[in-house]
């Protein structure tokens, strides 16, 4: 008996997919191809983002080391319509620090992988040079290491598509990336800059936010807005987890700001946030330190 061996064409694969989603016991995950436009489109209205992404030997931009850079640029329209992106940025840089065991296994990112491999400031920066607006997803993270490895960074104005887009409002739980991406509907290679870029734009183009709204339109919006940074000085040190779990970060004041915790709000939440500090952590009526924060200063120890 012959027996066909050969491997369903995408044609027969996206059918076979397409018959289990029609039953309501199936939930299919594709990989993610992203949308790379053949040329820059040019015209009114429209404009270049940039999303990065960094690999680094730690958690802390004043002495751990960025190991791998990558950066998408994408356009869309002001209105917040995603059209595609354009080719990636995508270097390797040995560091003058020891990876530390658990990155590599993260990221694949060997001592041997990373040797001899040498990352131009310049070149990050010529790269950069005609985004309108920087994206990471977890900015408060990547801005301070590539504003320390490239200055160019410093003045550009900055959003984070964890942080400024209200992702429960379409049905998602949680804000990690690659979770994000499963209940989106695709799966992709996490841990490696460009292909997490990749993933995070094609999320900014979900558009199952109220009045169908996409991702975009509500991070630009939310870009847009000056926000308020607030301090929890001389909050009791045993509701530090409190403070932590509601998204505040900890600055340890060698920078010459506060030794304190800290958050940062838009300014319809303003409001409401002063009043979970004097209810829940100082428990008494207390002036609150607030700050403005401009695009241009956000993720920054800046304020």
């Amino acid at each position: 008996m012959l027996v066909d061996n050969s491997l369903p064409s995408d044609r027969a694969l996206e059918a076979l997919a397409n018959r289990l989603e029609a039953s309501e016991d199936y939930r299919v995950l594709r990989r993610l191809h992203p949308s790379v436009l053949g040329h820059k489109p040019e015209g009114r209205g429209l404009r270049t983002g940039l999303f990065v992404d960094l690999e680094t030997t730690g958690l802390d931009p004043r002495q751990d080391e960025i190991i791998e850079i990558g950066m998408v640029p994408f356009i869309y329209r002001i209105d917040g319509l995603l059209l595609g992106t354009l080719p990636a940025f995508s270097r390797l840089r040995e560091p003058s620090i020891p990876v530390p065991a658990f990155v590599q296994d993260l990221t694949g990112l060997t001592p041997e992988r990373l040797a001899g491999h040498t990352i131009s400031p310049d070149e990050v920066a010529a790269f950069a040079s005609d985004a309108s607006l920087v994206i990471a997803h977890n900015a408060a993270f990547d801005r301070p290491f590539l504003e320390r490895f490239c200055p160019a960074f410093v003045n550009k104005p900055w959003a984070c598509s964890m942080e400024d887009i209200p992702w429960d409002q379409a049905g998602f739980e949680g804000r990690k990336l690659g979770h994000l991406g499963l209940q989106a509907g695709f799966f992709f290679d996490g841990h490696r800059a460009v292909d997490d870029c990749q993933a995070a734009i094609a999320l900014l183009g979900h558009t199952g936010f109220p009045e169908n709204r996409s991702a975009l339109s509500l991070l630009l919006e939310r870009a847009r807005t000056v926000w308020t940074r607030l301090w929890a000085e001389y909050a009791p040190f045993e509701l530090k987890d409190t403070l932590k779990a509601r998204g505040y970060r900890w600055n340890d004041g060698s920078d010459g700001r506060p030794k304190a915790w800290f958050i940062d709000r838009p300014p319809e939440e303003v409001e409401e946030e002063v009043r979970f500090l004097r209810s829940d952590i100082y428990q008494r009526d207390v002036d609150i330190p607030i700050r403005p924060v401009e695009a241009g200063d956000r993720f920054t120890n800046r304020v």
